[in-house]
């Protein structure tokens, strides 16, 4: 999908107190960004952002670093956060591959991937966010207990991530192919598209996964 390119995104983006530049200066000391040491959660390809908004609002106690590698894409909620100012959430316009040059070992509680580009092409495939390549970058900053959430409606990208991430040593401690019919859709916080392919009755899957423990 092409992205529409916004004139002075990346200029508004670097002025915004809500982006944080050279987050690698941080990597360790998160609690200088948000000025307290609350564990930090990590939103991938945030988009627009009401996804991670939405749950920095529900959870105070918790800090928030959203994602975005598209700088036009993450004008959008740099405007919807600079409106609310949410005092718990701060973005990043990076590639989630250098994720373990900004954030240290452990210092991530959580990682959500929600609706990621599948890249269909097999010869793409190391380019998805549930491929080796990105689940050794979250075994590098998750906490020992840390997991990854992970939702789409792309049933062959979920397939993929059934079969992947289990082979790159994970364990996947829940998954459905309908979260809104399953037990785990109480709590459920949607992402904008989320909302649309709801809308459009189109079944959403979602898989937790945690590190294989070593014996």
């Amino acid at each position: 999908m092409r992205l529409r390119h916004i004139t002075g995104a990346e200029q508004r983006i670097a002025e915004s107190e809500f982006v944080v530049s050279a987050p690698e200066a941080y990597r360790g000391h998160w609690a200088e960004v948000f000025g307290n040491d609350r564990p930090i959660r990590v939103e991938i390809g945030m988009g627009k952002g009401k996804f991670i908004m939405e749950l920095a609002r529900r959870n105070p106690q918790i800090n928030y670093l959203g994602v975005e590698v598209y700088s036009s894409v993450l004008l959008r909620a740099v405007q919807r956060q600079e409106e609310q100012k949410l005092p718990n959430v701060r973005f990043l316009c990076v590639d989630a591959l250098r994720l373990a040059e900004i954030l240290a070992p452990g210092e991530a509680e959580r990682i959500y991937l929600n609706f990621s580009d599948p890249w269909p092409k097999d010869r793409h495939a190391k380019r998805r966010l549930t491929s080796p390549r990105f689940l050794a970058v979250y075994d590098r900053i998750l906490a020992p207990d840390g997991v990854v959430e992970f939702k789409t409606d792309n049933r062959a990208l979920f397939d993929y991530s059934l079969e992947s991430v289990p082979s790159a040593g994970w364990e996947i401690i829940f998954s459905t192919f309908d979260l809104h019919h399953s037990v785990y859709a109480d709590g459920n916080v949607m992402t904008e598209y989320e909302e649309k392919f709801a809308a459009e009755g189109k079944p959403i899957c979602k898989l937790v996964a945690t590190r294989r423990k070593k014996e």
